[in-house]
């Protein structure tokens, strides 16, 4: 959409015309949030960068590549090595196989829609989402992230750039707490193994826990005691959101250079994310022959230890949405603990390291990214409590 946009139309904003986005060129390698600047400072959203003139071995991602290989390495492996391989060997290569087997539609749909929203500029975003801060705005963000369909790791790459394309830090928080595992899909899947009843029980709670977080949020901020999103931008008053959108979506040319120009976008923007989150697949991959992932679903029951231990479970066990509902059932069912199951479901999102990592670069604060465990974790164990107590 950045290819139709007149500037003359939100030159007002803020009294400057708006930068031109990244077209074909010398620069055409760069997102909006990777130009400027120099190079030796690190990019908030591209991952870290290194002066131009630097060995070449520096200029080498190591946490993309280096964690990358290992996960190639390792799903190509565990099509030749059984489970029983001495030092956990095939444990490990066939548990990286089962997280990529489950997370890579997630990732390749996230991807795209980074992609998507990478050409959308920031006025647009602002006007879906809403201007203003608020409860308005926050049930939108809530409402986007049940709607969007994609596991937790898809959904970060979207958080993340609506971020930089200047939504609130609460907006983004009710966001991912919305997203995890209430999208479509996976709403009919706890459905199926939990009940329908316990899937509105879990999906009305999970909401409020979202809209409560990003109220929070933005209180804080309006407290001084959080800094706004320094991409955050003001609307005109007569900006109509959906009438400039239709008139570019009718401009817009999808031709093989919009594909392209897409795809491009979608791999340059999805750096910062996918680093972690193979970093993530790893370390989880590592913890899973340690720590087998069938001890927390069975032995922790309704009690408050066991709330506790579901928590810690929940930390230190990175899987995706997809891989958590059924875990998530095993403890409604055969450890017959409710709250543990919501808790096993809510803080593995809210407690995500690598959720945790990309939030504190996208933001350039480690206090920004700590806020989503800080705020949303007692709201879960709570009502992880009461949910056991009535169950």
């Amino acid at each position: 959409m950045t290819n139709y946009i007149s500037k003359s139309k939100f030159s007002a904003i803020r009294g400057m015309d708006l930068p031109e986005e990244p077209s074909q060129g010398a620069n055409a390698s760069h997102t909006s949030c990777c130009d400027g600047g120099e190079a030796t400072e690190a990019s908030s959203c591209c991952g870290p960068t290194v002066a131009t003139d630097a060995p070449a071995w520096r200029r080498i991602d190591w946490l993309l590549w280096g964690s990358g290989g290992i996960i190639a390495l390792s799903y190509i492996s565990g099509f030749f090595l059984t489970h029983d391989e001495p030092l956990g060997l095939g444990a490990f290569t066939h548990g990286v196989q089962e997280m990529m087997n489950l997370m890579w539609w997630g990732i390749l749909v996230g991807m795209l829609a980074v992609g998507l929203i990478d050409r959308v500029p920031r006025e647009f975003v602002i006007g879906v989402i809403g201007r203003d801060q608020g409860a308005k705005s926050l049930v939108r963000a809530v409402a986007a992230g049940v709607l969007l369909d994609l596991c937790n790791h898809g959904v970060l790459m979207v958080g993340a750039k609506l971020y930089e394309r200047g939504a609130s830090l609460g907006q983004v928080f009710a966001f991912l707490i919305a997203s995890p595992w209430n999208s479509l899909s996976l709403t009919i899947i706890i459905g199926v193994l939990m009940g329908w009843g316990w899937m509105l029980t879990f999906l009305v709670i999970s909401l409020v826990i979202a809209l409560l977080t990003g109220l929070a949020v933005e209180a804080l901020e309006r407290s001084g005691r959080v800094k706004p999103n320094p991409s955050r931008i003001d609307l005109p008053a007569d900006f109509r959101v959906w009438q400039e959108a239709k008139i570019g979506l009718c401009a817009t040319r999808y031709d093989f250079a919009f594909a392209r120009d897409v795809a491009r976008r979608s791999v340059i923007a999805s750096r910062m994310v996918l680093r972690w989150l193979f970093f993530g697949v790893v370390l989880a991959s590592l913890i899973q022959v340690t720590m087998p992932t069938e001890i927390f679903a069975t032995w922790f029951g309704a009690t408050l230890l066991g709330l506790f231990t579901t928590l810690v479970a929940a930390t230190i066990i990175e899987v995706c949405s997809e891989g958590s509902v059924p875990i998530a059932a095993d403890l409604l069912t055969r450890a017959q603990a409710p709250g543990n199951a919501f808790t096993f479901l809510m803080a593995g999102a809210a407690t995500d390291y690598t959720e945790i990592f990309v939030l504190r670069e996208v933001t350039r604060r480690l206090k920004a990214a700590l806020l989503l465990p800080i705020l949303t974790v007692p709201q879960v164990l709570v009502i992880g409590w009461v949910l056991n107590a009535a169950g």
